[in-house]
């Protein structure tokens, strides 16, 4: 027992003081990132210019996972070290939905807050502008439906909210407009406006109004040019 317990205690002594030979960093979402490897690799590192060749017993992760989180691109990270001695990191970025025009342009993520633009990739969202101030929690929910609905999600470009909040949406190629009014009732519009827009896409007519409005049931009321 004696000599077991000596071996497992060499042994963990052993594993404590291994070098650091690789980091290994990846990305568990499905967006392009927003913040690159080498930024990655600087917020991992503690006081040297690499973690690699650094014992694993002066690793502190929490803090390391700390830094990363710290991040304004970043929503979820785990830092860990495997047994031969990989520091691994795995990051889930930040979903941008929408991206807001004002004073300062951020992007609106699916959790509703504030995400900074990227100086590494630009996502292709539709724009928000109007009197939107700090709180979106209305217009977020409206915009996570747009973005599920594929055929909403590619005809949608931008949204404006009015002062009394109601939305305007901006259509992809065409001419008119789209008074959707209040961020409600998103099926029930959304099927309303498809059957609007196959009938006057089957006519050949949809060049000929200016603005669809959807505020009125079941009932779709459209402006001619």
């Amino acid at each position: 027992m004696g000599l077991i317990g000596f071996l497992m205690s060499f042994s963990q002594q052993r594993n404590r003081t291994r070098k650091i030979t690789e980091v290994d960093i990846k990305f568990i979402d499905d967006n392009s990132p927003f913040i690159t490897l080498t930024t990655v690799n600087k917020l991992l590192i503690q006081n040297n210019d690499s973690v690699t060749s650094i014992p694993k017993e002066t690793l502190v992760l929490k803090e390391m996972e700390s830094r990363i989180l710290h991040n304004p691109m970043v929503r979820k990270a785990q830092v860990f070290v495997t047994i031969d001695g990989t520091l691994g990191a795995q990051i889930e970025q930040r979903n941008p939905i929408a991206r807001v025009a004002g004073s300062a342009n951020f992007y609106l993520d699916e959790d509703g807050q504030k995400m900074p633009l990227s100086i590494v990739y630009s996502a292709r969202v539709p724009l928000i502008t109007g009197s939107s101030n700090s709180d979106y929690a209305e217009l977020t929910p409206l915009i996570k439906a747009i973005r599920n609905d594929p055929f909403m999600n590619k005809m949608v470009t931008g949204l404006h909210e009015k002062d009394n909040g109601e939305v305007v949406l901006t259509m992809r190629k065409q001419n008119f407009r789209v008074l959707y009014g209040k961020p409600e009732q998103m099926e029930r519009k959304f099927q309303n406006f498809k059957a609007f827009f196959q009938k006057l896409n089957k006519d050949d007519k949809l060049t000929a109004y200016s603005l669809v409005d959807l505020r009125f049931g079941n009932q779709v009321v459209a402006t001619k040019i």
